[in-house]
């Protein structure tokens, strides 16, 4: 359903920035919250935030810096929906956590 590689693939964020690259501020720390956040919540929680802040990235005033925030934020989650959905198909926590990070790490690097 939901595939991080193509977090910044929205028309604002691509004519701004080349963020190619952007996805390796993935922070582990952060994703590991967010799973928490979904187990203990629900993931919808998740996807409406991040259409409300893919929303966001067409206020024309934002300034790169911001619209850099915005898709950190976005990557994470996607990444937390990933670990989760890992998790959900029987795969140990700290092990998905660690596959989904080769799989970032894995990205960059090509």
């Amino acid at each position: 359903m939901f595939n991080w590689l193509f977090v910044y693939s929205f028309n604002r964020l691509n004519k701004k920035n080349d963020l190619t690259l952007k996805q390796k501020n993935m922070k582990l720390p952060v994703i590991k919250h967010l799973t928490q956040f979904i187990e203990e919540n629900d993931q919808d929680y998740i996807i409406e935030t991040i259409e409300v802040l893919e929303a966001m990235t067409e206020i024309p005033s934002l300034k790169d810096e911001e619209l850099d925030v915005i898709g950190e934020l976005i990557s994470n989650m996607y990444g937390a929906l990933e670990v989760q959905k890992l998790v959900a198909q029987g795969t140990d926590k700290k092990e998905a956590l660690n596959t989904f990070m080769k799989r970032v790490l894995g990205s960059i690097d090509k």
